[in-house]
């Protein structure tokens, strides 16, 4: 996906990407914030109640997050505004012991998922598989982790959250060079998992 942050000035370029016009109809809602515009995003059009941002969940998949949080914020802000935007929660890490097989969503859940399933048996073969993307998912283990509503994980996104994600986006990824070089100096130390 575009990003937009960058395009800013040039909002035509951002109606040009493939990706934002198939966003724009799959919502089926219009775009932008202006109310007063018919064309405008109107929420009550939507044909879903729930826009669920699925991707990977390393660190590729969050920058597509951000990407796309930022779009909903710049072009569709109500979707957030009144509750649409949810994220869902794809494990990183199948961790498996014989047939006993448990999900892990971070490094730390992993390593504990590990210790518990040692317990027993401090010598047992232990089994991990990480996900480096959904593709690599069998169909079955998709619908269980991801897609399954009576067992997947998802985080709503409220204001606070698009608000901290535009901030940072604007920083991160925008055209300013000074504020992006400030920030990275000065939280540098506070590195704790970098993916390079």
């Amino acid at each position: 996906i575009l990003n937009v942050e960058r395009q800013r000035r040039n909002v035509a370029k951002v109606f040009q990407n493939n990706e934002i016009q198939t966003i724009i109809r799959a919502f089926g809602a219009g775009v932008g914030n202006d109310e007063e515009d018919e064309s405008s995003f109107n929420p009550e059009k939507l044909r879903y109640r729930k826009i669920i941002i699925m991707t990977d969940a390393d660190v590729d998949g969050a920058h597509i997050r951000t990407l796309m949080l930022t779009f909903l914020w710049r072009f569709m802000k109500r979707a957030i505004v009144e509750g649409y935007v949810y994220i869902a929660q794809p494990p990183l890490y199948q961790v498996s012991k014989g047939r006993n097989s448990k999900y892990a969503f971070t490094d730390e859940e992993r390593d504990s998922i590990i210790e518990e399933m040692k317990v027993d048996n401090p010598n047992a073969k232990i089994g991990i598989q990480r996900y480096k993307g959904l593709g690599e998912m069998n169909p079955e283990q998709l619908w269980n982790t991801t897609m399954n509503p009576e067992t997947r994980t998802m985080l709503k996104v409220t204001v606070a959250d698009a608000e901290d994600s535009d901030r940072m986006f604007e920083i991160l990824m925008g055209e300013d060079v000074p504020d992006r070089r400030q920030f990275i100096e000065k939280h540098a130390k506070e590195v704790t998992n970098l993916d390079i």
